[in-house]
């Protein structure tokens, strides 16, 4: 059972700006990130100072080094872009993340997310689904060939876009998700993006749970002074100024729920925690609640 059971990756939410514009290294982050417990830790982009091959086996053997593998790649593509120029550019962008995984993952599993992309005001529903889905199916076979799954986040805002995920709303990404058919392609999980969506997480769970390869865990928090209805008001460019996250199982998300869910449908995938907004202490607390929901809910019998 220990073979097949959840792993527990780290994504460092608190370092995101620093990682991206050069104030930290990720080879800093790496012998953090050793020190909480984890499995794992997921990459993005920006983190990467190349994708050179001798430098992706240098950050590889770095996480190796401190017991971790690097499973999954928080890639941020933009497929709802009018021009279509602009979106085979967002497809080469994802091919070289691609390319990057079938280096820096282990063997047994590497993922890439997708999205949707910006939900720009002049995009009609039907385009921008058609170009998702479109853009996503042609780079499918050569995900395929390099072993690289696919993963569709339901998102709500990548922090260095201007407008929100176009696929927000549940209807729009189970519409993208449906229209899709490969076996290495499927869902990257967010429960706390549904709540923000509007939408209730474990029904969303049960909706998408056969197409479940990887989740994002966090917890949310609105800040003092802010509601629910608030949320869309008060956007700027990265998340909503009225949303707080915080350690994992102490925020409004049912994580019981979704652990019974998941031993239900057997899930043995990788959890990757976006964390650490108040520092790697809260992480760490986060990383040790999802460690003992595994235990108990799949190795108890429950």
């Amino acid at each position: 059972m220990n073979e097949n059971k959840i792993r527990i990756s780290v994504f460092p939410k608190g370092y995101i700006d620093d990682l991206s514009n050069g104030k930290m290294d990720v080879f800093e982050w790496i012998e953090q990130a050793g020190t909480l417990g984890a499995d794992g830790m997921e990459m993005y982009p920006t983190f990467l100072q190349s994708t050179e091959k001798s430098y992706l086996e240098k950050v590889k053997e770095a996480a190796a080094s401190v017991n971790l593998v690097i499973p999954m790649m928080c890639a941020s593509p933009d497929f709802t872009h009018p021009d279509p120029a602009f979106r085979v550019k967002e497809m080469s962008k994802m091919k070289e993340m691609i390319d990057a995984m079938a280096i820096l993952g282990p063997d047994d599993f590497r993922s890439c997310r997708v999205l949707s992309g910006q939900r720009r005001p002049e995009v009609s529903r039907e385009d921008g689904i058609k170009w998702t889905i479109d853009c996503i199916n042609e780079l499918l076979p050569y995900a395929k060939s390099k072993r690289v799954y696919l993963v569709m986040e339901n998102h709500y805002k990548d922090g260095f876009w201007i407008y929100p995920e176009f696929a927000q709303k549940s209807d729009i990404y189970l519409e993208i998700v449906e229209g899709i058919s490969s076996d290495w392609f499927g869902v990257n999980f967010d429960p706390s993006n549904a709540v923000f969506a509007g939408d209730d997480p474990l029904a969303l769970l049960e909706k998408v749970k056969s197409r479940l390869i990887t989740m994002h865990a966090s917890d949310r928090y609105l800040k003092e002074g802010y509601s629910m209805k608030d949320i869309e008001n008060h956007l700027v460019q990265g998340y909503s100024v009225g949303l707080a996250h915080g350690v994992i199982g102490k925020g409004i998300i049912d994580y019981d729920g979704i652990f019974q869910l998941l031993a239900n449908i057997n899930f043995t995938g990788w959890i990757s925690i976006e964390d650490g907004v108040n520092g790697l202490g809260e992480m760490k607390e986060s990383v040790d609640f999802l460690k003992r929901k595994v235990d108990e809910y799949f190795l108890s019998g429950n």
